[in-house]
């Protein structure tokens, strides 16, 4: 179970599109996103030019959202960047363990961590 109630969305769409993404991911409460170029390795996607091969470029965006927000921002993405038709993109998420560097959510999960360390110790503690 992920303690820490939040996951991190992956979505990897063709260049040009990460602003679809992200715009539909607000619309549906996420608060932003990170956006990472990369370029496609599949053997599927591949084209030629002038006998040159060319590798698709490709945009990621990673979007940090709680756990019981995921599935509505993941379809605000999968409809706004339509995901839906072939060859356009895939959106998927990844748990998230733990979190250095965002202040918000670190006070959040050092919390958390605290309660579950008071109940762990509550168990412990002989009843009289």
């Amino acid at each position: 179970m992920n303690k820490l109630k939040y996951e991190l969305i992956v979505t990897i769409i063709n260049r040009g599109q990460a602003d679809r993404v992200v715009e539909s991911a607000r619309k549906a409460g996420a608060t932003g996103g990170t956006i990472i170029y990369g370029r496609g390795t599949s053997k599927n996607e591949k084209n030629s030019i002038f006998g040159i091969s060319i590798e698709p470029e490709k945009e990621l965006i990673f979007t940090l959202v709680k756990c019981e927000e995921r599935n509505k921002i993941m379809n605000a993405i999968c409809e706004g960047a339509e995901l839906n038709k072939a060859g356009v993109g895939i959106c998927f998420t990844l748990p998230v363990t733990n979190i250095k560097g965002v202040t918000k959510i670190e006070k959040e999960f050092e919390q958390l961590s605290l309660n579950l360390e008071n109940k762990e110790e509550q168990k412990e503690e002989p009843k009289e």
